[in-house]
């Protein structure tokens, strides 16, 4: 019955993802790729090492891990992120792999790696524990793991005016498919003791700031709805007439960050990182 739940969460996970795709760069990427520089640094990247960028969605990581000399492969289970990471990394580095792949179930040798990364992708998976037992495996000794997730609302502000908002005027126990809590790897005592019960050593847990600079308060009503996954369905999922109430409060809210370049939603990342003993 447990592998029945999984196979649901996972399977809307991958469609809402291939749908979500071609939004993500102008939806989400200006503010996931500032995690990007601290991410490579906790896992030890460094010219002539190789490292694995798991859920690599539009590769971010991979381009930069490619700058600084890494030898890098990005998986993501969504073939259309895989395309995406193709077209917009093929000018940086055209050795640069992507594939198809299961952050679940990697298909590499134990040892592989000196380094494996996630950003953000450790949020969209229905066993979490076995991605970080994977990453582990195909890790050298020595090797470090490094994720990143949203630190919890109300610290992620774009989080809590848009679950706010549905509080407010909508139905937050819609039937969506069962998965694991969005902000489990939030609590930085959960992500330590997570890694640990995988079998990594001096462990790290870090908050890296994050500011989303939008133009204006109804873009990140729109970039919930087309760039994600579990916060698109959701909104969808609302009435028509609660589902205006929210997209007027959230854009209102949003308005209420406001500076003199235009919005500016603090969205700081939870960054954790491991160690694979010698």
């Amino acid at each position: 019955m447990e592998n029945d739940h999984v196979n649901v969460f996972r399977n809307f996970e991958h469609e809402g993802w291939q749908k979500a795709a071609s939004q993500y760069d102008s939806g989400f990427g200006a503010v996931t790729s500032q995690a990007v520089g601290p991410l490579l640094n906790a896992a030890g990247a460094r010219s002539g090492i190789r490292l694995l960028d798991v859920a690599c969605g539009p590769g971010y990581v991979a381009v930069a891990a490619a700058r600084l000399g890494c030898s890098v492969v990005g998986i993501d289970f969504s073939s259309e992120m895989i395309t995406l990471a193709r077209e917009m990394t093929q000018h940086v580095d055209p050795r640069l792999e992507f594939h198809e792949g299961d952050a679940e179930d990697l298909n590499f040798p134990g040892g592989s790696f000196d380094a494996v990364v996630m950003n953000f992708g450790m949020l969209h998976l229905g066993m979490p524990d076995r991605a970080i037992a994977e990453a582990f495996r195909v890790l050298r000794p020595g090797g470090r793991f490094a994720f990143t997730v949203w630190d919890a609302p109300p610290k992620t502000a774009g989080f809590e005016i848009v679950l706010g908002a549905v509080r407010s005027h909508g139905n937050m126990n819609v039937p969506l498919p069962e998965g694991p809590p969005f902000f489990r790897f939030s609590d930085a005592a959960e992500s330590a003791r997570s890694l640990k019960a995988a079998g990594f050593e001096n462990i790290k847990v870090d908050v890296v700031p994050q500011v989303w600079k939008l133009k204006a308060g109804a873009e990140l009503f729109l970039t919930m709805c087309r760039a994600a996954v579990r916060t698109a369905a959701l909104l969808k999922m609302q009435t028509t007439d609660a589902l205006a109430k929210i997209e007027s409060e959230i854009s209102g809210r949003a308005e209420g960050f406001r500076k003199q370049d235009g919005i500016e939603l603090p969205m700081p990342a939870i960054l954790t990182s491991g160690e694979k003993p010698m």
